[in-house]
């Protein structure tokens, strides 16, 4: 089983036991285009699920990021403020957004699993 989900907001969600990495797909940082500023949740803030958690901008269009899971935040990628472009270079890896505490880990099961979402992107054009 894997361990990403998908929203159809275009977020990702990889989890590892009770902690849940968020940021965009790979066809969300290609429809925005070369991003150039993202603004990050605050440390030890708590989220519910579907709320505004950041907001990433790019030369084409400013998004928020919504949060995925309910929960608190634990770690930000600081490495954005100074290189907001990982997000472009490498979306699923070093341009993940936040990691968040689970507060209800059955959420995940609300989310799509990597077929689905692959599903979900192809009905779109």
């Amino acid at each position: 089983m894997s361990d990403m989900k998908y929203t159809e907001d275009h977020e990702y969600v990889r989890f590892d036991g009770d902690v849940a990495t968020v940021g965009i797909t790979d066809f969300a940082q290609s429809q925005l285009g070369d991003v150039v500023f993202v603004e990050l949740p605050e440390m030890g803030a708590s989220f519910g699920l579907g709320e505004d958690a950041a907001v990433v901008e790019s030369v084409k269009a400013a998004s928020e990021i919504y949060a995925p899971v309910s929960g608190e935040i634990v770690e930000v990628n600081s490495d954005l403020e100074a290189e907001p472009t990982l997000v472009n270079s490498d979306p699923l890896g070093d341009g993940w957004f936040m990691k968040f505490k689970l507060s209800n880990p059955a959420e995940l099961n609300t989310l799509m699993d990597e077929d689905a979402y692959k599903a979900f992107v192809a009905s779109l054009s």
